[in-house]
């Protein structure tokens, strides 16, 4: 919840701030809402997250006894909650297969051609349809470090691209070049 539209690093200084303060449901509600977004001002857009984490901690005590639902319908009932965040939390809590698509897999996967979608939830369906079995653990992990260190947003390494071969997007820049 508190990674989107936020660098890595400015995440997990929200969050180790964050859970210094509360560490569960209850303990969240019993914060002020200055004290939560306090904490997680490091990832921006704090005022918007403080609600949802708010509305999110009474959602899942309410409904869910203050259990984290392992299935993508039960997370995503929770406010706050998109696609990519309950496939994450599918995941790496629940060790469940699935292929997690944040900015840089939508990407990567719609420039090397594996999916043609326009968002990233489209994304993440088409790659649930068509992946392997064996990719479904780690490739979103796969796909992420491939988008940052190769397949980059502004400078993409094309030369140094070990599927240049195969890419949609190398393929078109080559011929106009």
């Amino acid at each position: 919840m508190l990674s989107a539209q936020s660098l890595d690093r400015n995440t997990a200084k929200a969050s180790k701030a964050l859970f210094a303060l509360a560490r569960t449901p209850e303990a969240m509600l019993e914060l002020s809402d200055e004290a939560i977004a306090g904490a997680i001002k490091p990832c921006g857009l704090y005022n918007m997250k403080t609600r949802n984490i708010r509305r999110f901690c009474e959602t899942l005590l309410a409904e869910h006894g203050g259990v984290v639902p392992d299935t993508r319908e039960g997370l995503l009932s929770l406010p706050g909650i998109g696609r990519k965040c309950a496939d994450i939390v599918m995941s790496f809590t629940f060790g469940k297969d699935v292929i997690a698509v944040d900015t840089h897999v939508h990407r990567v996967c719609n420039r090397i051609g594996l999916t043609e979608a326009k968002t990233a939830d489209k994304t993440a369906q088409q790659l649930e349809d068509r992946s392997p079995e064996w990719a479904m653990r780690d490739g979103h992990f796969w796909l992420i470090q491939f988008g940052k260190r190769v397949c980059r947003s502004r400078a993409p390494k094309c030369d140094a691209c070990p599927v240049s071969d195969l890419c949609e997007f190398y393929a078109a820049t080559r011929a106009t070049s």
